[in-house]
């Protein structure tokens, strides 16, 4: 039997960069303080320029020769994003994207664009901060695309008549949308890369049960099952390990989604896992690549999947 992916299993990344959304905290600190320690040159996109400070920080007390630098991103504007893109493009390489940031059952918001937030942050403005990159990711052979999505995708499906959810608005419902969007995007930017040939992968993951910034809009009726959740979630070390095995991996295969091992993927060690059959659906994943370069004005420019 395989031993199991732990911190330790992760490569040396000494000579590539790694560019990581929402890294201030959670588990996207936790992949790259880890990266960073393994020698990775990392990118740490994020909203609050002194979240970022902070985390940039931690990394170096703990790391003091690891480069860490701060790429000021919104993912709920895309003139953020563009200006995030544009950044990165001037590195010499980028070796993985790993798109992390998420927003999870807020009241409904608009971003600055006037998008549904879950879905304009979530999903939008991923696929837009991709789109824009793509190119640059493309130059490195054996570069990854990496999508951290969710359980809740199991529960998901796409509105396509009430993207922004402007008729009716469910907090659980469209975090769900917007997890099942980013399986979605996996996989059809994975069959895109394939077909014109590219060096490039995309790989999906998700953390299970972590106590994380995520869990902020969290009812607080649920924290009276809290001795409960603590026996079936795992700390943000942990929960990180689906990303960093999805990013690192040497064994890794395009379109493949890694999750926790244990109790309904709730906690564990990262093992390949099964998104729902909907996250296949080639229709509807080019309907909604269609749709998101529409609302983004971004085109990934990769020719569809014959």
């Amino acid at each position: 039997m395989a031993k199991p992916f732990t911190e330790a299993s992760v490569p040396q990344q000494t000579g590539r960069t790694a560019f990581i959304t929402g890294a201030n905290s959670g588990i996207g600190f936790e992949a790259a303080r880890v990266l960073a320690e393994r020698g990775a040159r990392v990118l740490i996109g994020c909203r609050s320029a002194e979240r970022a400070t902070a985390a940039r920080d931690r990394i170096l007390d703990l790391h003091s020769n690891a480069e860490v630098e701060i790429v000021p991103l919104d993912l709920g504007n895309l003139a953020s994003v563009r200006e995030a893109a544009a950044r990165v493009r001037q590195e010499p390489r980028v070796d993985l994207l790993i798109n992390n940031a998420g927003i999870m059952i807020p009241p409904r918001e608009e971003t600055a664009d006037g998008f549904e937030s879950q879905f304009g942050v979530n999903h939008l403005g991923h696929f837009a901060l991709t789109g824009l990159l793509i190119d640059k990711v493309r130059e490195t052979a054996g570069s990854r695309v990496v999508s951290v999505s969710s359980n809740a995708h199991k529960g998901g499906s796409i509105d396509f008549d009430d993207v922004h959810a402007q008729k009716s608005y469910s907090r659980v419902g469209r975090y769900n949308m917007s997890k099942l969007a980013n399986l979605l995007f996996t996989h059809e930017l994975q069959r895109r890369l394939a077909a014109v040939g590219a060096q490039t992968i995309a790989v999906a993951c998700h953390p299970g049960v972590s106590d994380t910034e995520l869990a902020r809009y969290v009812p607080s009726w649920v924290m009276w099952f809290s001795p409960i959740l603590q026996m079936i979630s795992h700390d943000p070390p942990e929960a990180a390990l689906p990303t960093l095995r999805a990013a690192t991996d040497t064994a890794v295969e395009g379109g493949q989604y890694f999750g926790p091992a244990n109790m309904f993927e709730l906690y564990g060690p990262p093992v390949l896992v099964q998104p729902i059959a909907a996250s296949h659906d080639e229709e509807v994943a080019r309907k909604l690549w269609d749709l998101s370069i529409r609302l983004t004005g971004v085109d990934p420019g990769l020719a569809p999947a014959a």
